[in-house]
């Protein structure tokens, strides 16, 4: 029999980032299970078949992140820009021929598999971005508009048709991998000028021609986040009808987190399961604090904030800029998109439709998932790597000097 200690020890890379897998994962398969009763009901389905579904989903995105996990960084380095343009193409294939999933234009189906094509185009755009920013000095404005702004601003847009939240998500973790790198600071101040522009020019282009659906769906979402409008005695029966439609899903959520004290109502017991529109995937963060308190609540919380912070160790022991802009854009891309879903189902911000990384019921987004977080474990393994090979050859290099 294999000895456990021994497939332990073989599995290299940052052991706090395996744990915080392996956390999220038994936290995935507790909570999906526990708040899957509407889908269930709807499916016409038990619950333990939903249980299983997660179960074949987790194996799944653990699988996409050992695969990931085990390829040489020079296999990623290789495949940045064909993922890059493949991502492009599946963006454009989404605007022509995606489908309507919970009411979003997003997704697309490839014999039988859907997927959104935002999710891949996240991964492959900070792929691109560490390999651009490893191979080229960037010197001129032109250079940097090229290589890096023309590029990015095809994906941004192409996400916007679908997302707005994911367009802005994508932007703000792309600015700060900029930001963070060796980027000239008049390169950066530029960039934000054109990002004002373009902004101006999508909401013009939206009200003047209609281009970009997803800008109602945003702007609603702020304009309707104050619930108490539905108290004022002067709305019509229409507007007080579409006013509780946009806030009906935040409302809802804050019954389900200010329900509860510090231990929650307990595994199981969640009241707003049977309320809330996607309790086991966008709304699946309010279910946990609703059934495990605010204990468990930061128990989630903390374990994305040590990723976060074990990713910016990972980057600094990084000697490449390739593997340390990857981290980073990597690490920072699951941590807050996980933040801004807490955000959401705390009430603090509307509703951007955001899933909860590697705990949310889904098939193909933990599947990718798995792989980002298999892509920082692979950089991890090979620092680990490089270090022993240093160190068995200066232990060599030590000996020989002894001999002589």
């Amino acid at each position: 029999m294999n000895d456990p200690d021994s497939i332990i020890h073989r599995l290299r890379g940052d052991k706090v980032i395996w744990t915080v897998v392996l956390l999220l994962s038994l936290i995935s398969i507790a909570a999906v299970y526990s708040s899957s009763s509407s889908l269930a009901l709807r499916e016409d389905k038990s619950t333990f078949d939903i249980l299983l579904r997660q179960l074949r989903f987790v194996v799944f995105g653990l699988t996409a992140l050992y695969v990931c996990y085990k390829l040489p960084l020079k296999w990623y380095r290789s495949l940045a820009n064909i993922g890059l343009i493949v991502s492009i193409g599946l963006l454009v294939a989404t605007l022509l021929v995606g489908k309507s999933l919970n009411d979003a234009e997003r997704w697309i189906s490839i014999f039988g598999l859907s997927f959104q094509p935002a999710e891949i185009a996240k991964i492959c755009t900070i792929l691109y971005l560490a390999k651009v920013l490893e191979d080229r000095k960037l010197e001129t404005f032109k250079e940097y508009a090229i290589w890096i702004l023309a590029p990015l601003s095809i994906v941004l847009v192409l996400i916007l048709f679908g997302s707005a939240s994911q367009a802005l998500l994508l932007g703000a973790v792309s600015f700060l991998v900029l930001f963070i790198s060796e980027i000239k600071r008049s390169h950066l101040v530029k960039t934000v000028g054109i990002a004002v522009v373009a902004l101006a020019m999508v909401l013009i282009l939206h009200y003047s021609f209609g281009m970009f659906d997803r800008v109602d769906t945003a702007i609603s979402r702020f304009k309707h986040n104050d619930t108490e409008q539905l108290n004022n005695k002067n709305l019509t029966p229409e507007e007080r009808r579409t006013i509780d439609k946009n806030t009906f899903q935040k409302r809802m959520a804050k019954v389900a987190v200010s329900s509860v004290g510090v231990l929650g109502k307990g595994p199981g017991k969640s009241t707003q399961r049977y309320v809330l529109p996607h309790p086991y995937s966008d709304f699946i963060y309010a279910i946990i604090v609703e059934e495990w308190g605010l204990v468990g609540g930061v128990v989630v919380l903390m374990l994305y904030l040590w990723l976060l912070f074990r990713c910016m160790t990972l980057a600094y022991a990084c000697t490449k800029v390739f593997s340390m802009m990857l981290v980073i854009g990597l690490g920072l891309t699951i941590s807050l998109q996980a933040l801004l879903h807490m955000m959401v189902n705390v009430t603090l911000i509307p509703v951007t439709g955001h899933t909860l990384p590697l705990v949310s019921l889904g098939g193909t987004s933990l599947v990718i998932m798995g792989g980002a977080f298999g892509i920082i474990l692979s950089v991890s393994r090979t620092i680990e790597v490089t270090k022993e090979k240093n160190q068995i050859r200066n232990e060599e290099n030590v000996s020989k000097e002894d001999n002589n």
